[in-house]
């Protein structure tokens, strides 16, 4: 009778697949099996690229005149510490009563590639071969994942791609590290005072050096700079009705293009300023404009993977690869959805049923505080069709849709570490939070007007806390004193009236200075990663200008891990600010020196783009190589032919 057999990525997925399709037998050594089914598991990577010793002895020794290194046959092996497995896999999928095999590896490129590889040395032939796709571990995800598989063929160019990114990796740290370690190497071992040292490249990993280094540098090189500006108290204090308003640059102010000024709104001396105040004695101010608006805010996005390691590494101080194991283990308990994400939406196919999720969570989430909010949406009868909101867009979808609470796993929740609970309450908030109205606002801003000079000033209240009810951690008493302040004064501006008179209280100069840009954190590095080397503070923006990043969702944080781990970088454990060390300085100005262009982010988000067209069948394999090869024979003939 012919077989089913089902690999997965790791055993403790293996049983959930097995609990899905009443697998009830014993567990054997490295599989399951039942009547019509074989279950069994990698465990992560079970094979790996060669070192170039394999293809040539010689090649053991780092010697200039046996680079560039770019074999025309790839070799690969087994990983000794996971043989067994391997034979055990392979016993099973060349078995003759077997006639389809099942790939459940993670659903994304590294999940392809860790099977692929495992078929590749086994030399899988005359079996149908599916793929298994799920964006989430639960029951129903798992039957559908099984029931629709499409033929393995179809992820092909997604196979091409985590091929070919494999070998990129490969030849630019072996090609690099090998050469800047030979010409360089000894003159980077007598700076750091050590025998001899070698020089790691990576073409994700140096770029990330370039970044913590250049900040770095440009905060160590950064020189304050004082300066003053103009404040003006108008109205009444008497009856304490007044308002603050800060001086600016206009185009008719008699101080335009002055020396003097450090910027559009202060002077570089304070003696200036003072001397620009007495000016403005004695004189008449005048309302010249009042506007008046509302506005809405809403939500912010769902979380992708970056979002939440940032969101993470500011609310509970931890590393990106620990956000990412939490997420995976919560993925993995049926609690989210797929953590290796990089969308912040979700498909229309799921927001058509996503009262699913919602009515999970109100039967199965024993939280105090989510019930209260989730008892406030049905009370107020708040919509769950989210299908034409900004929250639903398939076009920015690749793999996976955002990670968002399942409604299930719950009774996997109560042994869950104090963290992963706090984690998942993260998701889960950050998730009704979109099913809530916008947060309302009254806005107003005046404008003063002596002479010809201009004063301005603005105020906003919260009208409406819609959302906020869930997003702000603020406590709520701090939030309605600051309310209370704010309305006061908007009042007081709300009762201007325009080309009025306003009294003129007081003048004073007020001390700034200009800041230097801040160090990364590991968690904003992870956004300046996903966008290309840019730090993008604004939520809204990051989402807009979203193009190709350093690394993928799945990589970013084991690269940061590993520069730490290589001691090429510091990351503080109480706040996780991250600086370079003495030896990460010195591999950068090596870098910098040879070969620039590896620090730029620009030229590692096109290589990261052009493995996307690779997946997206865009370009030909071909064509990524030859230009890969090319790139490394440029710059090694480049460095040979200067010495």
């Amino acid at each position: 009778m012919a077989k089913n057999i089902l690999i997965t990525e790791k055993p403790s997925v293996a049983m959930e697949f097995a609990k899905v399709l009443n697998i009830n037998t014993s567990r054997k050594d490295g599989y399951l099996e039942a009547d019509n089914w074989i279950i069994t598991w990698c465990v992560g990577h079970l094979v790996t690229m060669s070192y170039p010793e394999k293809y040539d002895e010689k090649l053991k020794f780092w010697r200039l005149d046996t680079l560039p290194f770019i074999p025309e046959e790839y070799k690969y092996e087994v990983i000794p510490s996971v043989q067994k497995q391997f034979n055990t896999i392979q016993s099973l999928l060349t078995r003759e009563d077997v006639s389809t095999i099942y790939v459940a590896t993670d659903s994304g490129r590294e999940g392809e590639y860790i099977y692929r590889l495992v078929e590749q040395m086994i030399g899988v032939k005359n079996k149908d071969r599916k793929r298994v796709w799920i964006d989430s571990q639960t029951e129903e995800e798992i039957k559908r994942g099984i029931r629709e598989a499409k033929e393995l063929d179809e992820y092909d160019s997604l196979a091409d791609s985590a091929y070919l990114r494999a070998k990129e990796d490969y030849l630019i740290g072996i090609n690099f590290s090998r050469l800047l370690t030979i010409i360089y190497g000894r003159r980077a071992a007598k700076e750091l005072d050590q025998d001899k040292i070698s020089i790691s490249v990576g073409r994700v990993m140096t770029c990330v050096l370039g970044m913590v280094v250049s900040r770095e540098r440009e905060i160590r090189n950064f020189v304050k700079v004082p300066y003053y500006k103009i404040v003006g108290e108008f109205g009444n204090k008497e009856e304490n009705k007044y308002f603050k308003a800060e001086w600016k640059i206009t185009d008719n102010s008699s101080k335009k293009d002055s020396v003097k000024l450090y910027n559009d709104t202060g002077f570089k001396k304070e003696q200036d300023a003072k001397a620009f105040i007495m000016e403005l004695k004695d004189k008449k101010a005048t309302v010249k404009e009042i506007k008046k608006s509302k506005q809405k805010e809403n939500a912010p996005l769902l979380f992708n993977l970056a979002e939440i390691q940032n969101e993470c590494t500011k609310r509970f101080k931890i590393k990106p690869d620990e956000t990412l194991d939490i997420i995976q283990n919560l993925y993995e308990k049926k609690l989210v959805t797929y953590p290796r994400t990089d969308a912040r939406v979700l498909s229309t196919a799921v927001a058509k049923i996503i009262s699913k999720n919602l009515n999970g969570i109100a039967k199965g989430y024993k939280d105090e505080e989510v019930q209260g909010y989730i008892k406030q949406m049905a009370e107020e009868k708040y919509s769950t069709n989210i299908v034409k909101t900004k929250y639903v867009n398939d076009s920015k979808i690749t793999d996976h849709y955002a990670i968002i609470p399942t409604g299930q796993g719950y009774e996997n929740y109560e042994k869950l570490p104090d963290l992963h609970k706090q984690i998942y309450k993260v998701i889960v908030k950050r998730f009704l939070a979109i099913f809530y109205p916008p947060a309302e606002f009254n806005k107003i801003s005046v404008v003063v007007t002596i002479d010809n000079e201009q004063f301005s000033t603005s105020g906003k209240v919260c009208t409406k806390t819609g959302y906020l009810d869930i997003a702000k951690n603020k406590n709520v008493k701090d939030q309605s004193k600051e309310n209370e302040t704010v309305q006061d004064n908007l009042e007081i501006l709300t009762k201007l009236k325009k080309n009025s008179e306003v009294g003129i209280i007081n003048f004073e100069t007020k001390d700034a200075e200009t800041s230097p840009p801040s160090r990364y954190n590991s968690g904003s590095m992870i956004l300046a990663m996903e966008n290309a080397g840019k730090l993008i503070e604004d939520e809204e923006l990051r989402e807009q200008i979203k193009g190709a990043g350093i690394g993928t969702s799945a990589t970013r944080a084991e690269i940061i891990k590993k520069l730490e781990k290589i001691k090429y970088i510091n990351i503080n454990g109480k706040t996780q600010i991250i600086t370079p060390t003495v030896k990460g300085e010195a591999i950068y100005d090596v870098v910098n020196m040879s070969m620039p262009d590896m620090l730029n982010p620009k030229l590692t988000a096109s290589w990261e783009k052009g493995l996307e067209m690779v997946a997206k069948k865009e370009i030909e394999s071909a064509e990524f190589m030859g230009k890969l090869e090319s790139y490394i024979k440029a710059k090694i003939n480049k460095l040979v032919v200067r010495r």
